[in-house]
Formats: structure tokens, sequence, C-alpha cells
């Protein structure tokens, strides 16, 4: 074959030539199919698989018709036609397709998709699977022949992958996947023929970090600090790829400034190949930053997407010098009086704990070292100027504040004239009273427990003896409760003794003893003489009241007296006459009439009067008495008249009584209530007998 009929050959065949022998004797179904490359020589890139069917050409592809061979032997034959075909350079196509990357999680299944074409189908190709060395190298983990394969041995994915193949898709099946995985893995696809095609796919592996940590520093920050301060460090650990650390600042992210804000990141690798990455925040503080909010967040990758994560927000104490201060009156709220406790505090608006804060009276020069400062029992001279001075122990830098104390006070109540005055009687009584107050005061005037005057002066156009007494100034400041002061004035009124009670009393009584009062007002206190109407002088205990004296005096009573108490003083004397009637019980009149058929007692008795009768009722009870023995002689009258006439006791006025015996039964005796008896026997007629007849 000349080189013109080659050309002409190739330009209308496709790269491979297929030619199937079949011999009609020994070998009638066996196929031989034989592919030829150009470029290598026949011993070193020969396979022979069996098939059952004529391989089918492609379109465009050049096409051969089976040679039937006849001959026993067909060896001389195959190699003759092999470098037949060798001559004219004919050779197979294979293509491969791959994804650029496949992610997966760690820990999940990773599958791996080769795509492959070839003019032979499977039953002439090879698969065989590497991953990349970090030395570039390939090392080979799985190989797939026509009529064998299997994985690697002494590989890391050895026991851990699958080869599974449908159609013209090899798919290659990662278990368990690791990030020590996240490597790249090739695809070689083989012919009969000594053509061959790769393709290439990324395993990226992921795998999401912990919950990241917070710490904030311990120590405050100062304002003055001259270098960034450290405020906190934020941590992540086992994530893959490494994961990403962002710090924030009130929602704000904070990024890298000279002199301001520096970050600091450190990046470990764990022995299972994960990422931990911890980040330190450095910056200068400033008095605001008291309030701000910090926190982290974490960027980290999955499978097709990003994600964050973040942190707790943390806040720091940030130490910065005061630029006032406060100093008030914590206690007493409101208005502050002589024996109040006094509570004083101090502040500032900074916050430096290397300081001293001094409180300090300004009039008297005592001091505390404190934000407090507490007086008891404070009088007005602990009134004044309070100052309060805040010194940082750093620079001795210092700032003070003031404040003014008014202590309020009211003086003792102080009357003119003092303790006591004396005025005479019907004279005008004058007296005042003040108290020296830092506040408005009010005066009013007590006697005994009764209001009796307002305002600072008392006054009495008249004075009698109802006007002497104790007085009671009491001052009060309305503004504050409790304010009170008071001061006694004692009022005497000069003038003649003045007897309480009526001039004359009268005093009846039954009793042998009895009990006279006398009370007397003036001043000088009157002295009191008791003397009865027969000039007797009677002894008594005499006491000194508010307004006067009084006196007791008992006695005894024998009869009716007249007893005279006697009030005498410097200006004069008053006397009272006690008219005392003893009162005798009286022995009523008794008339008892006896005869021989009857017995007649008759016995009137007048009631006992009770000691202490009023004068009024005397006639009517005097009436009564004699009314009853008037009544009483009457019906004695009347049985006598009777008795003689004989019209009682069955008799008659003609009677003899001389044959009748006489006997003591016939004696009536009449018995008369003066001092004298008179006792006269009477016959039965009525006649007069002498004693010695008796």
């Amino acid at each position: 074959m000349t080189r013109a009929e080659r050309l002409s050959l190739q330009r209308v065949s496709a790269p491979f030539c297929i030619i199937c022998l079949s011999t009609l004797r020994r070998h009638s179904s066996l196929s031989l199919c034989t592919v030829f490359q150009e470029d290598q020589f026949l011993s070193d890139s020969f396979h022979t698989h069996t098939h059952t069917h004529a391989h089918t050409p492609q379109h465009g592809h050049l096409q051969h018709r089976p040679i039937v061979m006849a001959l026993p032997d067909t060896a001389p034959l195959l190699v003759g036609l092999l470098l037949i075909f060798h001559a004219l350079g004919a050779w197979a196509i294979v293509e491969v397709n791959m994804e650029d990357k496949v992610e997966v999680m760690a820990g999940d299944t990773a599958q791996i998709t080769c795509m492959f074409t070839t003019d032979e189908g499977l039953g002439g190709t090879t698969i065989q699977w590497f991953y990349v060395l970090p030395n570039k190298k390939r090392q080979r983990i799985y190989n797939k022949e026509p009529m064998h394969e299997a994985a690697e041995q002494n590989t890391p994915f050895t026991d851990r992958i699958s080869l599974n193949v449908t159609g013209t898709a090899a798919v290659l099946v990662i278990r368990d996947v690791g990030v020590k995985d996240n490597l790249e893995f090739i695809c070689v696809i083989k012919t009969i023929t000594p053509e061959e095609a790769e393709g290439r796919t990324q395993l990226q592996v992921f795998k999401s970090p912990t919950f990241p940590t917070i710490e904030a520093v311990e120590t405050g920050v100062s304002v003055n600090e001259e270098d960034p301060s450290k405020i906190g460090s934020c941590s992540v650990k086992n994530g893959y790829p490494k994961p990403n650390i962002t710090w924030y600042r009130n929602n704000m992210p904070l990024r890298i400034t000279p002199d301001e804000v520096d970050l600091k990141s450190s990046i470990t690798t764990e022995s299972s190949g994960l990422y931990s990455v911890q980040s330190e925040l450095r910056m200068k503080v400033k008095k605001e930053d008291k309030d701000a909010k910090f926190y982290c967040e974490v960027l980290y990758f999955v499978p097709g997407a990003t994600k964050m994560t973040e942190s707790q927000h943390i806040n720091i104490t940030v130490y910065y010098p005061p630029t006032e201060v406060n100093i008030w009156v914590e206690s007493p709220k409101g208005k502050i009086k002589e024996g109040d406790t006094l509570e004083l505090r101090c502040e500032n608006n900074g916050n430096y704990p290397s300081s001293i804060t001094t409180i300090k009276h300004q009039n008297s020069g005592y001091f505390v070292e404190n934000n407090k400062m507490v007086q008891t029992n404070v009088t007005r001279l602990d009134g004044g100027v309070y100052e309060c001075t805040f010194m940082e122990t750093d620079n001795f830098e210092e700032i003070s504040g003031s404040t003014k104390v008014l202590v309020n006070y009211l003086e003792s109540a102080v009357i003119t004239p003092k303790d006591s005055i004396t005025v005479m009687e019907e004279e005008e009584l004058k007296a005042s009273c003040n108290a020296l107050s830092s506040l408005q005061t009010d005066i009013t005037w007590f006697k005994n427990e009764k209001l009796v005057s307002k305002g600072n002066s008392l006054s009495v156009k008249s004075a009698t003896f109802e006007t002497a007494g104790m007085y009671k100034c009491v001052v009060t400041v309305p503004e504050m409760e409790g304010m009170k002061t008071s001061s006694t004035l004692q009022v005497n009124v000069k003038g003649s003794p003045q007897i309480l009670g009526p001039g004359v009393q009268e005093v009846e009584t039954y009793e042998t003893t009895v009990n006279l009062n006398c009370s007397a007002r003036g001043f000088p206190a009157p002295t009191i003489m008791w003397t009865t109407s027969d000039g007797k002088n009677l002894n008594a205990l005499q006491t000194e009241t508010e307004d006067g004296a009084q006196s007791v005096v008992t006695f005894k009573i024998t009869s009716s007296v007249k007893v005279f108490c006697n009030a005498s003083n410097d200006f004069g004397s008053k006397v009272v006459e006690f008219n005392i009637k003893a009162i005798v019980h009286t022995t009523p009149t008794t008339t008892t009439t006896t005869s021989t058929n009857a017995i007649t007692d008759d016995t009137v008795q007048t009631p006992t009067k009770s000691p202490n009768i009023k004068k009024e009722s005397k006639g009517f009870v005097i009436a009564i008495i004699i009314i009853a023995i008037l009544l009483l002689a009457i019906l004695g009258s009347v049985l006598y008249f009777l008795y003689k006439k004989g019209r009682i006791c069955g008799r008659s006025g003609k009677q003899d009584f001389s044959k009748r015996k006489s006997s003591k039964d016939n004696i009536v005796v009449e018995m008369k209530s003066d001092n004298t008896e008179e006792a006269i026997l009477l016959g039965v007629n009525g006649e007069k007998q002498q004693p010695n007849d008796q």
C-alpha cells in the first residue's frame, strides 16, 4: 500500500480499526478483536478479551467486514494483520468527565463520579483510581479490570472505599470521610489498546467548629494606658477548614488600626487535622467603653454554604478619672436641727481604683478619709462648708467639690420676769416670753394645761386671785416637727385672804367627833386659826396650796357650839363661822294601862333621826311627833271615860266595888315623862289613895 492510499484510508476511518477473525471449523463462536496503536510496540500493548458478539463501529469510523479464515492455524494470519493495521496507524477514542470538586461533611460518605466514554464499552475497559500525595505523586487505591477488581492494600482507603460502575459512570464511594481525606482524586480509564484517559476531582471535607468561647480581661482597663490594653480573647476549636474570627464592639466590626486596635490570632492544628483558632483583642479604651458590649463572630464553611456563630457579649471595667465631685447630705432629709445625726456622702463621676477620698469641715478642720462622714448630736457649730477631695495616687491629681450645711437651732425659752412675778390684786399683770431661733417660731401660754394666750406677751388687766398660779410658755418651730422649748412663770397676787365657801355654815350631826375644813387663798399665804364661841383655841394642821393655805380641825362635840376659822396675812383677814348643832337621841312618852279584864300596852316611839338632816326638815319631824302624842292622849282619855261608865269589860256604873277584893291588878299607874314622877294609886272607884294605903 502506498502512502497516498494510506492517508486516504485514514481520512475515511476512525482512529481505531477493529478486525474480527472467525474460524469456521475450530472456533466458530470465538471472535478476536485486536487493537493496534501506532506509537507502541505490539507486545507491550496487546490485550485480549473474549466477547460473544461482533463489535459494531461507531458512526464516522471506518468499517471493516470480518475476514473468515478457513485455515486450521490463524496465528500467522493474525500477526500479519496486526502488522498491517499498525502500519496504517489505527487507534481508539477514550473520554473522561469529572466534577472539579465534591464537598462533604466529616463523618459522612463521599461519592466521586467518573463519567467516561469509549468505543469498546466495559468489556475492554480498565478503571483505576488514584489520589495525589503531598509530594505530587499519585497513589493507586482501586483497580478494576475486565476480569478482576479490588482496592489496593495498605492505603488509608483500603477498608473504606468501594466502586460502583453503572453504564459509563464509575462512582468511587468513600465511607467515614475525615479531614485528612481532603485530597485530589484521579480516575484513569484504559482500553485494550494502549489508549487511556483520566479526570481529577478535589474532595473537600468540612467540619463545623465548636461554639466560640469568649473571656473578658479580669482586671479593669484604664483610659490612661499609653498602649492598647487587652480586652479579651475568643477561641473556637475543631473546625475545618480554618474558621475565621471577627471582633465586634456594639455591633460594629473592629479592624486593625495602628496604636488603637490590635488583633492577634493563633492557629493550632490538632492531631485529628482539625483547626483551633484563638484571637486576642487589644485596644485603647475610652470612658464610653464602660457600657460597650464586645463579642466575636466565627465564620466557617459547610458544603455549599458559609455559616457564622456569635459568641456571648461581654462588658469590661473601664477605669477613668473623674471630671467632677459631688458631696451631699444623706440624712436627715430636709432641714437639720441641733441634736440630729448628720451623714454626708461624697461621690465622683470617675471610678479610678487607686484614689483617696477626703471629706473635711472647713470651719473646724475635722476630716475623714472616706466617702462618708457621720456626726452625731450636731450643733450649730457643725454647720458650714464641707469639702470633698478626690486624689489619684498614680499622678496625684486632685479634684474637689463642696456643700454648705445649715444646722437650725432653738434656744431655751426665756420669760421676763424670770421664774415668778407678784402683783397686787386688781393691778395689771405683764410678762413676755422669747426664744432665739434660726427659724420662725410660735409662742403660746398655758395654765393648768389650758391655753390662755398666744404670742410672746402675757397680759392681764386686773389681776385677781384666779389669776395667780403657774404659767407655762411653749415655743415651737412650725417648719420642723419636734423642735420645741418651754419655760414656766409663777404668778402671785397680793391681797387680803379669801376663804372659799359661805361665811356661815350650818353643821348638824349625831356624831361625837367632827372634822372641819377651811381653805383660804391669798399672798402671802394666810395663817389659819381655829376658835370656838366659848373662847377656846383649837389645834389644827395647816398646809400650803398653790394659791393659799388649807387647814383641817378635828374636835369632840358635847353640845351645840360655834367654831370660827380665821385666815389672815399682811393685807387683812377673813373669818368663816361653823354653826354646829348636836342632835341628842330622845325617849318617847309611854302610857301603860292595866286592868283585871284586859291589859293594853300602848307604846309610841318617835323615829330616830339620821345625822346630817337638813334644817328645812326639822319642823316637819317635830310636828309629826307632837301630833302622834296628842292622838295617843286622846285615845287614852276616851278609853278611861268608857271604863268609868262601865261601857266596857261588862261593867255598869252602879256596880258595888266594895264587895270586891282589892288587888294590885286593880291599880292604874300614870307615869309622866318629866323628871319628877308622881305615882297616884286609884281605887276601883277612881279615888286617890295614899301610898301607905297601897
